[in-house]
């Protein structure tokens, strides 16, 4: 007689051999699927650590540590301007001795992990205040500026760094007096082609006492910077300005910049009319020249 003991260890036998035959045919299932986790695995762990160094270049940024956050980045990096790291950081520092309150924030939006390279697509913002004296007047100013981008990392070593990085769309608003509770925009198109003609729309919100003058220029962005004439005129009775421009061949992208004089006047007696400046402001958007900065990366 087969007891119960002996029943439940033949079963155990014929499962296991049964198994056993099929080990060969799952084989391959069961690599791939190791091979999936742990991919899975090391792609969760670099989105990880690209996140951390995300945070930790905010951080860096808005406390103006120069030497901190320049140990985030590659000595091969590019920006999407094709500045080399050395010229980028040069840049960093102008910004914070112009602004010397300057506080950064970056939302991340997505991360992709490829191997050893990696992509960050984030959202961007920046907050200074400014002071501008006009005509003995001190007006006081302040900065806003966004942008999308991406930033290129790299691991080498271990070790993730940011490699390079391309500005998707930009813009930045500096306001001082009255201008800053005012509306006001200036918008370009966000990517061009070398010698194709576009325009630039400025327009603005104008109180019905208040007088205004603006020019809208186009820079290269180059290092260093040079400044573009102005010419200022009237605003239309539509209070919308606009210029067309001719986009450069030179392999730089450009930012379009207006530049906003805002006058009101008042009654001090009723013979004598007072009039002042009552606020200025500077609007400034990217233009990207298509596919064309060298060694900067591309768009996809």
């Amino acid at each position: 007689m087969i007891t119960m003991k002996r029943l439940f260890l033949t079963l155990f036998l014929a499962l296991f051999v049964s198994t056993n035959l099929n080990m060969t045919a799952d084989a391959g299932f069961f690599a791939n699927k190791k091979s999936e986790i742990i991919k899975n695995y090391q792609e969760k762990t670099a989105q990880r650590d690209i996140r951390k160094i995300l945070n930790k270049q905010n951080k860096l940024a808005t406390k103006h540590d120069y030497n901190g956050l320049f140990a985030l980045y590659s000595k091969d990096f590019i920006s999407s301007d094709g500045f080399t790291k050395d010229v980028y950081f040069a840049l960093i520092k102008d910004t914070w001795n112009s602004y010397t309150d300057i506080s950064y924030t970056t939302e991340i939006k997505n991360i992709t992990v490829n191997g050893n390279k990696a992509e960050a697509e984030v959202y961007e913002t920046a907050l200074a205040t400014s002071t501008q004296i006009e005509e003995g007047i001190k007006l006081f100013g302040e900065l806003h500026s966004y942008s999308n981008g991406t930033y290129y990392f790299t691991k080498n070593n271990g070790k993730w760094l940011v490699s390079g990085e391309r500005v998707k769309n930009e813009k930045s608003y500096l306001k001082y007096g009255d201008t800053r509770f005012i509306d006001m925009d200036l918008t370009s198109p966000e990517t061009v082609k070398p010698g194709e003609y576009y325009t630039a729309s400025l327009k603005i919100d104008l109180p019905e006492n208040a007088f205004a003058i603006a020019s809208i220029g186009r820079d290269e962005i180059k290092y260093p910077q040079s400044q573009a004439p102005e010419a200022f005129r009237k605003l239309p009775d539509d209070h919308i300005l606009e210029r067309m421009f001719y986009a450069n061949k030179n392999g730089k992208n450009e930012y379009n910049i207006a530049s906003i004089g805002i006058t009101k006047s008042e009654n001090i007696t009723p013979n004598t009319v007072r009039v002042y400046i009552a606020g200025l402001a500077f609007i400034m958007t990217r233009v990207n020249l298509e596919n064309e900065v060298e060694n900067a990366p591309k768009d996809k």
